[in-house]
């Protein structure tokens, strides 16, 4: 199924749903651009246990081949009464190593933002440079200060986009069943 077709430096880039992409060639192309150490990571240990969003979860395909794929995975913010406040976590982003720079990291966030838009989905965040999420995106740190994660992170590269983000103190990890209103 077609999702959106772009044409990105002479070459016309496909976006389709994640699920139409065999597992194995997913993992193959987030091994390729992380590494396969990228399970210890701590956004890893955020989203244990949860299924990616269907519908705001993306593949690049140009030419027939797997060029890139982003995702994104119901999360939670358990604030320190006990409150579970509902985020969508964004990321990974993964670029075939020998496609970074051809813009389709870009393409896939655009293409994800404007379903989540759509989708009027709960707030947004993720792990990453704040300066590119932060000028193209529309990411910020500024009402991150209070979240605590399941393992290292720089505070500064700890980001989220969308109204409604908890400015609160609180723990990051899967969300659970039932969820206070974002």
């Amino acid at each position: 199924m077609l999702m959106g077709a772009v044409k990105e430096n002479a070459a016309v880039i496909e976006l389709v749903p994640l699920g139409d992409i065999a597992p194995p060639a997913i993992e193959a192309l987030l091994d390729g651009a992380f590494g396969p150490e990228r399970h210890t990571r701590t956004a890893y240990r955020i989203r244990t246990g949860m299924i990616a969003d269907p519908q705001l979860s993306f593949a690049a395909i140009d030419a027939g081949d797997l060029v890139g794929t982003i995702q994104c995975w119901p999360i939670a913010l358990m604030d320190d009464d006990g409150l579970q406040h509902a985020l969508t976590m964004v990321g990974p982003v993964a670029v075939r190593p020998d496609r970074q720079r051809d813009g389709i990291g870009q393409l896939l966030m655009r293409h994800m933002l404007a379903a989540a838009d759509r989708a009027a989905t709960t707030p947004l965040m993720l792990i990453g440079d704040p300066d590119y999420y932060g000028r193209f995106f529309g990411f910020a740190a500024d009402r991150t200060a209070g979240w605590r994660t399941p393992g290292p992170v720089e505070r500064h590269r700890l980001l989220a986009r969308g109204d409604g983000v908890p400015e609160i103190g609180g723990m990051l990890g899967p969300r659970l069943a039932a969820v206070a209103p974002a």
